[in-house]
């Protein structure tokens, strides 16, 4: 193993920030030394930052969305549509509906997909809650907005079927979404027209 100039506080830092999506060993150490070049400007504030999140940040009973409230903004504001709740993959795939703006109903984040191949079965993912949620009397519609793969269309196959004596149209969002796309890398013109165009499942 070759041998680190960095002391082991500096070491750890780089082994914590490649751990994240798109940082590998290299891109973590050119982000610390950033992050030391800019200590008081960058550092110190992102240290805050990080800090109140891990505290304050927490997932909402309700949707599964993270927020310092629960339930989180979006199931507690008065003028949302209480008859739509729209199923995403993860928390990222919220946001990205949430910033298209064409959508005003409320969510619920699975955390996942089921996969054959990675363990995940239907018990590790939020759908008992979801069909509780569709059970609702005020619930119409469940919008399907699963990445357009495998394990999304077999999630939103098994959700059509646990949800077959809920009495609720299921839908999915049209797919001008390309196949293998994932939602939260999607332009917001795109979502927005696969929203509006969705059908029945």
């Amino acid at each position: 193993m070759p041998h680190s100039s960095a002391g082991p506080e500096i070491e750890r830092l780089i082994t914590l920030l490649s751990r994240l999506p798109g940082l590998g060993p290299r891109s973590a150490r050119r982000a610390v030394l950033h992050l030391i070049r800019k200590k008081t400007a960058l550092m110190v504030p992102l240290a805050d930052a990080l800090d109140v999140a891990a505290q304050q940040i927490n997932p909402c009973s309700q949707c599964g969305n993270i927020d310092v409230s629960n339930p989180c903004a979006i199931c507690a504001a008065p003028g949302r549509d209480q008859s739509r709740i729209c199923v995403v993959e993860q928390v990222g795939d919220l946001w990205a509906l949430e910033r298209a703006g064409a959508y005003r109903g409320r969510y619920h984040v699975l955390g996942g997909v089921l996969s054959a191949l990675d363990g995940v079965r239907p018990e590790d993912l939020r759908i008992g809650g979801l069909v509780a949620r569709a059970r609702a009397a005020d619930v119409s519609e469940i919008i399907l907005a699963l990445n357009a793969n495998v394990d999304g269309q077999t999630t939103g196959h098994y959700i059509h079927d646990a949800l077959k004596d809920a009495d609720v149209q299921v839908s999915t969002i049209a797919r001008g979404v390309p196949v293998g796309g994932e939602l939260d890398y999607l332009d917001d013109g795109t979502l927005s027209a696969a929203l509006k165009a969705r059908k029945p499942l």
